[in-house]
């Protein structure tokens, strides 16, 4: 089990939602979902962030044992998704001498999700810049617009050297989980929740830089106290839409089996020149991982079965999310399958056209129903100008 402690005076009082099987009613959790919060103990306490409404009252009770009788001065709202704000009016009501700190944008997003109360005489205004003094701990606030809403913000503490980073630097699962583990789960939580934003995280990671940094306090997943540096690396690597490794991600969207049977044929032929190859069926497989392996590889292979005119469904929702998250920078190669009229790489092509930076790699291959022998050379083709 990780620490609760961050230092002698930050702890962490967030909870687990083990439960939690679908995250943003779109994201397939397979260890539930951390909502994170800390307590700054000094001479005035502060609060940071809330939880999901699931969690409101476990996290109440984890405030109320870490003030044991005492009264915070400040309820701390860097981020105001209902996921980490769900429990501020119930904090609020509870402690009524506490005041609540956050933006502009932060005060017209709160007044909106609880309509009617009055925040006028509880909020602390604050912008880019402004520092919040607590005693011995000071917190220095950082504007981080669209990372990944609009009102979104990070917060420095110097003493302890903790960015307390909202959604930034967060990671599906629990908070237990070994930071060890991170990539893979961080990736996923990066490219489809924050991933369409990559230059207001660029933005930020200069600020960060300027920081001396020993934590990095989110509000999903670990703390992360160790090798900071690997961690920043890959924000940056990710923000600025650059291949993570050299390898190639087939996603495959197949009907009936038989364009899924000649992808993994084409895997065969690309593994056998030594690439690290990943392939997903996306009609039975995880999109937001299929999302990730996209970003994550410096090519891409699209093979799809003909539909309707046009691409096969999941092929066609797949495209979409690449398009929506700013996918760019990459070599896409296109496989089609089609019976009578394959029409599924006209389709495909339309789709990369409004994509920045992509070089679709010739040849395009049109197979008819199934693979046959005198496909061969065709896919020896592509396979050449894919890995030449």
């Amino acid at each position: 089990m990780r620490s609760k402690y961050i230092s002698d005076a930050i702890r962490y009082i967030g909870v687990d939602d083990p439960e939690l099987t679908l995250f943003e009613s779109q994201y397939t959790l397979e260890a539930g979902m951390a909502y994170n919060s800390y307590f700054i103990d000094d001479e005035q306490i502060a609060v940071m962030d809330a939880v999901d409404m699931r969690k409101v009252d476990e996290w109440m009770l984890n405030v109320e044992r870490q003030l044991d009788g005492r009264k915070p001065a400040y309820l701390v709202v860097l981020h105001v998704e209902p996921d980490h704000s769900a429990g501020v009016k119930r904090f609020l009501d509870a402690y009524p001498e506490a005041k609540v700190v956050g933006n502009a944008k932060t005060f017209t997003f709160l007044s909106q999700f609880f309509d009617g109360y009055n925040f006028d005489e509880r909020k602390v205004v604050v912008a880019d810049g402004d520092a919040l003094a607590l005693g011995k701990h000071t917190l220095t606030f950082l504007t981080a617009p669209m990372v990944h809403w609009p009102e979104a913000m990070v917060a420095y503490e110097a003493t302890d050297k903790v960015l307390f980073s909202a959604d930034a630097f967060g990671k599906f699962g629990v908070y237990d989980a070994d930071a060890d583990d991170w990539t893979c789960e961080a990736r996923r939580y990066y490219f489809n929740i924050v991933g369409k934003y990559g230059a207001p995280v660029q933005i930020l990671l200069k600020k960060a830089a300027t920081l001396d940094l020993k934590v990095i306090a989110p509000l999903h997943g670990p703390v992360l106290n160790d090798n900071l540096d690997f961690y920043i690396n890959l924000y940056n690597t990710w923000s600025s839409y650059e291949p993570e490794e050299p390898g190639i991600f087939i996603a495959v969207a197949s009907i009936h089996g038989n364009t899924l049977e000649a992808a993994h044929l084409l895997a065969e032929k690309l593994r056998a020149r030594g690439v690290k190859v990943a392939l997903s069926d996306i009609a039975r497989e995880d999109i937001a991982e299929a999302v990730e392996d996209a970003f994550r590889y410096d090519r891409l292979v699209l093979a799809a079965s003909s539909y309707d005119g046009g691409v096969f469904t999941p092929m066609e929702f797949f495209l979409s999310r690449l398009s929506h998250k700013n996918y760019q920078k990459r070599r896409v190669a296109i496989v089609e399958n089609g019976t009578w009229a394959p029409t599924a790489a006209k389709t495909i092509k339309a789709t990369l056209e409004g994509m920045k930076d992509i070089t679709l790699v010739e040849p395009v291959v049109t197979i008819r129903s199934t693979f046959k022998p005198a496909d061969e050379a065709a896919f020896d083709a592509l396979v050449d100008a894919l890995t030449k």
